[in-house]
């Protein structure tokens, strides 16, 4: 099958990358010994085993499987899809930065957001409806600010994220765990077209790779490596977003979070990285002057949620916790119907929300 109409640096940087078995850390290696990938393909066995062994060195000379090629190059006549890799000017250099760059970057949509400042927004799946709040507030008025929000295109506070994001001025950037011929999850596919056609969708991994467990983690070092700083807005103790913390205090950056309830699981996260030295934020203005970005401070309120009406009598019973009925009955001494009834008009008004098991949670 002969090879499609691409340059051939791109043609061995993609070869390279395609090779089965090799991995990161074996490119990585090739290139400090040969410094490109045209070079490592014009080595004999014996040099390239020296190298990275001899399992390897066989399947860099039998080459990558020229279908995959072949369909990588077709994908990338796509005026919108693009592959950028350790040798080309624009790759990010703080991702150069950290211990195990990606040798490539698979890219759908604008590939000039990697060069704007950015902060990353991450979280849990399970996210309450005021996390999810919190997190298209802080990111639309973050991205207006001029902070590009990166995330990993997950349901709950990542989707929030690049919600916002793609509200604000400065758009947004998903970082995939799977080939960008895919979406995972499904359910966001209508967000990653969008973000595709608005902002930018980046994989370190080949087109075809399905949605493995162990991609997901990697998938994170580029969102915090991509970013100044990593806000957390809700984690539960064994989460991935606390994972992403780790990596971005690995990597020198920044580590946010917001508090919650000390009676929410989801709040068990951010409270122990404040704990570890997070700093704790409840407006945008504590991670612009954390840095350094203070001439896009905001004024006082612009990040919280908007909260008119706000003297209603059944706000201050309520409190910020989910509650029952049957609480709000004993802390208001009035009757299930009334109640239910204020409740309604301040759900319809967008202060309240309804969860799981008839609990009410306050928005504002």
């Amino acid at each position: 099958m002969p090879l499609p109409n691409q340059g051939s640096d791109s043609l061995s940087w993609i070869n390279l990358d395609l090779i089965p078995g090799l991995g990161g850390d074996g490119a990585l290696a090739l290139l400090k010994a040969f410094s490109t990938p045209g070079n490592v393909f014009a080595q004999d066995e014996a040099s390239l085993t020296r190298v990275v062994g001899r399992q390897r060195a066989q399947a860099i000379r039998a080459g990558a499987d020229e279908s995959r090629i072949h369909a990588t190059c077709k994908w990338l006549d796509n005026d919108n899809n693009h592959l950028l890799t350790m040798a080309d000017e624009d790759y990010p250099p703080a991702l150069l930065q950290i211990a195990d760059p990606p040798l490539v970057l698979y890219l759908k949509g604008r590939r000039a957001l990697l060069q704007q400042a950015a902060i990353a927004v991450v979280g849990s799946r399970n996210a309450t409806p005021v996390g999810i709040k919190n997190a298209e507030t802080f990111s639309q008025v973050l991205s207006d600010g001029g902070l590009t929000i990166v995330s990993g295109l997950a349901l709950g506070i990542d989707a929030a994220a690049h919600r916002g994001g793609l509200a604000g001025k400065s758009s947004t950037i998903a970082v995939v765990g799977t080939g960008l011929d895919l979406v995972y999850p499904a359910r966001n596919k209508a967000l990653a077209h969008e973000i595709s056609e608005q902002g930018l969708i980046v994989s370190e991994f080949s087109l075809g790779m399905p949605a493995l467990a162990a991609n997901f983690p990697r998938r994170n070092r580029i969102i915090s490596g991509l970013a100044r700083g990593v806000l957390v807005v809700e984690a539960a103790i064994a989460s991935g977003s606390l994972i992403t913390a780790r990596q971005a205090g690995e990597q020198g950056r920044d580590v946010f979070a917001i508090p919650g309830s000390i009676h929410s699981p989801m709040s068990k996260g951010a409270h122990l990285l404040i704990k570890q030295g997070a700093k704790l934020v409840d407006s945008a203005n504590d991670i612009f002057d954390e840095l350094g970005w203070d001439n896009h401070r905001v004024s006082a309120g612009q990040t919280e949620i908007s909260c008119s009406a706000l003297d209603h009598p059944l706000l201050p019973a309520l409190g910020y916790d989910a509650v029952s009925i049957d609480e709000l009955c004993a802390r208001t001494s009035l009757p299930p119907g009334q109640l239910i009834g204020q409740l309604t008009e301040l759900e319809l008004s967008g202060q309240v929300v309804q969860l799981a098991g008839g609990r009410y949670q306050r928005l504002a």
